[in-house]
């Protein structure tokens, strides 16, 4: 338990400074935002060792949600990198002191390129901040270290102050998980948003039947697709379907004459369907909230191309 208490005040500390984050914004941030947002170059992030490498994940984030973005290693700067930059880029300088000498010697190179410069620092009057064109506040009361040294809670607020700028910069663009899917098609993500239906959809040997077909032909043909339904067609047009659970429903209601039965007696004439270049993931999200397992994939005048069972989407 002694253990947990330690993580239990961790997270108390940083949640705290992460919350006290709102009263330090200010108009700075939408600033900073329409600056990137009216910006034709990229947005250039620099920081040394901890911040740096909360740099780089901002940069990632950045470049993965719509803003062309690339990290800068303050100390490569001097031995070439400076080249990488150009007069439209917008440079975001990181270090929570605002005072480290090797982003402080990246200022004059910037103001004389003409580029923007915002500090993301926790001492509003250091000599960044005073130089920047805009200031992010992030400053914490202590550290989360016992020794009050490690960078612990004030990476925590750099952090969160860069997803903020990630996200106002999502929801300004109007950035779409279509949009998302083209910077990870390599991702699950990316898979599931760029594949369509008729990538997915079985098309071969479906199990189409007649309205007038008996209900034991009806179960030969559901038995031979192994879907778990048949689909009622007339002359090209979808007349509805036919479940696994229909056919038990029925036997249970009508066990006498259940196979007097005709397909379009017990047809399911409001089949859920999907038209073929459906996202997958949209189709995932119909089946869940419908709670079915299949679904018919149509065109444009519905008319049925192929079928999609649950166990095609994976």
């Amino acid at each position: 338990m002694r253990m947990n208490s330690y993580a239990i005040d961790v997270f108390k500390e940083e949640a705290k400074a992460i919350h006290n984050l709102i009263s330090l914004l200010d108009d700075n941030f939408a600033g900073v935002v329409n600056e990137i947002l009216s910006s034709e170059g990229r947005v250039i992030v620099t920081g040394i060792g901890k911040s740096g490498i909360i740099g780089k994940k901002i940069s990632s984030s950045l470049a993965s949600t719509g803003t062309p973005s690339f990290f800068l290693h303050p100390a490569e700067a001097f031995h070439g990198d400076l080249g990488m930059i150009k007069p439209i880029d917008v440079i975001i300088a990181i270090t929570n002191s605002g005072e480290t000498d090797e982003i402080l010697k990246l200022v004059p190179f910037i103001k004389d390129n003409g580029n923007k410069l915002v500090a993301i620092t926790g001492n509003p009057v250091s000599t960044l901040a005073k130089n920047s064109d805009y200031h992010l506040n992030i400053h914490v009361e202590r550290e989360v270290c016992p020794l009050n040294l490690a960078p612990t809670t004030s990476a925590m607020t750099t952090l969160a102050m860069g997803d903020a700028l990630v996200v106002a910069l999502m929801k300004e663009r109007n950035f779409q998980p279509n949009d998302y899917a083209r910077y990870h098609p390599g991702g699950d993500l990316g898979r599931r948003l760029l594949t369509k239906a008729k990538d997915i959809m079985r098309f071969n040997n479906l199990p189409i039947v007649d309205k007038f077909m008996a209900i034991s032909d009806v179960m030969i043909e559901i038995s031979k697709a192994r879907l778990g339904l048949a689909v009622v067609v007339d002359n090209d047009m979808i007349l509805g379907v036919i479940t696994d659970g229909d056919i038990r429903r029925q036997m249970e209601k009508n066990k006498s004459h259940f196979f007097d039965t005709i397909a379009k007696d017990i047809m399911n004439t409001t089949p859920k369907k999907v038209l073929y270049d459906q996202p997958i993931v949209e189709i995932e999200e119909i089946m869940r909230k419908n709670q079915i397992h299949t679904l018919l994939v149509v065109d444009v005048n519905d008319r049925l191309l192929g079928v999609i069972g649950y166990q095609d989407l994976n």
